[in-house]
């Protein structure tokens, strides 16, 4: 994600500004479809050559390339799927809270989908930064043979370097990112146009009819070439997840003007050098480039590789916070790493497990060949979804005709299953790793889901409704508690029931505090909240009074700053004298809870493992109370 937030219409923008966040795009939105060339061309002519490498074949692998490119990224993301939007926002979960606001019935499908597509996004986020610098660091055998066995302890270090300076924010360094991939793509552009004079006969690439043919006569080895294929357009699922920190035009600029041609540019000039010299086909990247340039090249492909897997880790960040105001995660602890900038964010309990998992596949695999067999499954997963769910979007959002969504969107849904068919025939190389990830991260957040409704509504049966409390508890008589002066702000998710912790501290320490505020957090299904609409106040009786504070899923929930805010508006009470009182649950597993055994240890397991809320909502520490109680789920 970007380290530059930006909402600004993309109607009224300056050529300048819109050339610097085109510029800032490419670092973020492109970085991971950028280290592609590195490894895509070389495995896709892996399975091909296994009988002898023939000139069509090697045009058709091109012409497969630069067609996955004009119709899965450039037709699907850039023109179409950009301009489906939350409020400037893109990204699975981002359209799944835009659809749950009409969705006619089929709630739990669109819930399913979009915790599917995050989980295969947080998978694709364990691989790419391991592929991808590996990939870059195995150019250093080119340069000398002798450091082929360095090459994983070079690419343990640099990434256990990249998670390590994730806690110290990562703005300082962010404004190179732009223009470091930007001169990779120039120098991806020039070393293909120096080497399709190799052989001009690669230009037939770019009629479609080399790629159809292939798929239409080589059977199930033109299936399995498309898994390969595919690496091409890894990545095309940030474009759509970082559309709000740029806005659409922006994307579009840096695709059209730079990105898609230097892409383009460099798989005919890989094509064309193997067309000339076979031999190359064993790294066709790397030996595009005279030997005094390979060191150079070298150096510039890590550092891109470590800006896209930057731009992925960042990603994996944002839709994290996502999942939890959502719902669909336990609170975690989010630290903002700019004081400028609340986009800048750094989950450390995301950032030690995706280094695990990171530095895991890299020990596993060893090598970017081996590592490449279990990409694509992941990726083409996410873009299943995105499509099905931007199916639903277009027929609510923008009102299209059945028949013309069918029309529309069924061709690229088919293309994208067949890509999803050859990627599932890599499962046994590999392939079941995104699988694994995927699948957990998935029942980790439907368990969280459903524990939690679940844990609502067994709580909801002893409630006690806030009302009739209020005015049972104001009747003057001889067993009416003590009064504090003071002010007790009570944190619950139902603003209609008295909060337990209020029951609590009533039955235990007898005494009721000059004013008493209900308060509730809502995250809404929009990205951001306007000030005006932060909060709502209700007076429910002389000493209590209800309020509601509302952020939007891509904001930090900052209670104390979104109070302090209120205080100006009229609502009396002095923080110093204010106490904030917590209910804390020790949950106890239930046979009969409505969910299997292992699902309940799981969903306790995670609340056990939950930030405290007075972190999380950053409260002031010494004036947060909390109260205890057991509830069997």
């Amino acid at each position: 994600m970007s380290d530059e937030t930006h909402h600004s219409p993309d109607g009224k923008m300056s050529i300048r500004k819109l050339s610097y966040l085109a510029v800032g795009s490419i670092g973020v939105v492109y970085g991971d479809i950028g280290t592609s060339p590195l490894y895509a061309f070389r495995e896709a002519l892996k399975p091909v050559a296994a009988d002898g490498l023939t000139r069509g074949e090697v045009i058709s692998l091109v012409s497969l390339m630069f067609w996955a490119l004009t119709i899965i990224v450039t037709m699907k993301y850039v023109l179409f799927l950009l301009r489906a939007d939350n409020d400037g926002e893109g990204g699975t979960l981002s359209l799944l809270a835009l659809l749950m606001k009409t969705a006619n019935g089929h709630t739990a499908v669109l819930m399913l989908l979009g915790l599917l597509g995050a989980a295969l996004f947080l998978g694709d986020a364990m691989i790419t930064p391991a592929l991808s610098v590996l990939s870059a660091v195995e150019g250093l055998k080119l340069v000398t043979p002798t450091l082929s066995d360095y090459i994983v302890p070079i690419s343990v270090a640099i990434l256990a370097l990249l998670f390590a300076i994730q806690s110290h924010g990562t703005g300082a360094v962010a404004r190179f990112f732009g223009p470091i991939t930007a001169l990779w793509f120039i120098v991806m552009g020039v070393a293909g146009i120096m080497h399709i004079s190799d052989d001009f006969g690669i230009l037939a690439a770019l009629n479609p009819w080399y790629a159809v043919n292939f798929l239409m006569n080589e059977g199930f080895l033109g299936v399995v070439v498309l898994g390969a294929v595919f690496l091409t357009v890894t990545g095309a699922e940030a474009l759509y997840a970082d559309l709000g920190h740029f806005g659409r035009r922006p994307i579009q600029w840096a695709w059209f003007v730079l990105v898609f041609p230097s892409l383009t540019l460099n798989y005919l000039g890989q094509g064309a050098l193997v067309l000339r010299e076979p031999l190359a086909m064993s790294d066709p990247f790397f030996l595009m480039y005279p030997h005094w340039a390979l060191l150079p090249v070298v150096i510039l492909a890590t550092m891109a590789t470590i800006i896209a897997s930057q731009a992925v880790i960042t990603g994996a960040f944002s839709l994290t916070r996502q999942a939890i105001h959502l719902g669909f995660l336990p609170r975690m602890e989010i630290l903002i790493t700019s004081e400028t900038n609340t986009g800048q964010i750094f989950l450390p309990s995301v950032n030690a497990i995706l280094f695990f998992g990171v530095i895991f596949l890299v020990l596993s695999f060893k090598t970017s060949d081996a590592l490449a067999t279990a990409y694509g499954i992941s990726v083409t997963g996410a873009m299943v979804v995105t499509s099905i769910m931007a199916f639903e979007f277009v027929r609510v959002r923008w009102n299209w005709t059945l028949p013309m969504a069918i029309a529309v969107l069924t061709p690229l849904l088919l293309l994208e299953f067949v890509f999803l068919g050859a990627n599932l025939l890599k499962i046994h190389d590999g392939g079941y790793v995104p699988v694994l990830i995927a699948t957990a991260f998935t029942v980790i957040m439907w368990t969280w889901r459903r524990g939690s409704a679940i844990l609502m509504e067994k709580t909801r049966h002893t409630d006690i409704p806030l009302s009739s409390f209020v005015s049972s508890i104001e009747r003057k008589s001889d067993h009416s508690p003590a009064h504090v002066p003071g002010t007790a702000i009570f944190l619950t998710s139902d603003p209609e029931s008295a909060p337990a912790a209020l029951l609590h501290n009533l039955k235990h320490n007898h005494v009721l505090h000059d004013k008493n505020v209900i308060l509730t957090i809502r995250t809404t299904n929009k990205p951001r909240v306007a000030q005006e609409e932060r909060y709502s106040v209700e007076k429910v009786s002389d000493r209590f009074s209800r309020v509601e504070l509302r952020f939007g899923f891509m904001e930090s929930q900052n209670v104390s700053q979104a109070l302090a805010t209120l205080r100006k508006t009229g609502l009396k009470f002095d923080i110093m004298s204010t106490s904030f009182y917590l209910g804390r649950r020790k949950l106890v597993p239930d046979a009969k809870s409505g969910m299997p055994h292992w699902q309940d240890r799981l969903y306790i397991a995670l609340a056990n493992a939950a930030t405290d809320p007075s972190d999380y909502f950053r409260l002031p520490a010494n004036r947060v109370v909390e109260l205890g109680s057991h509830v069997i789920i």
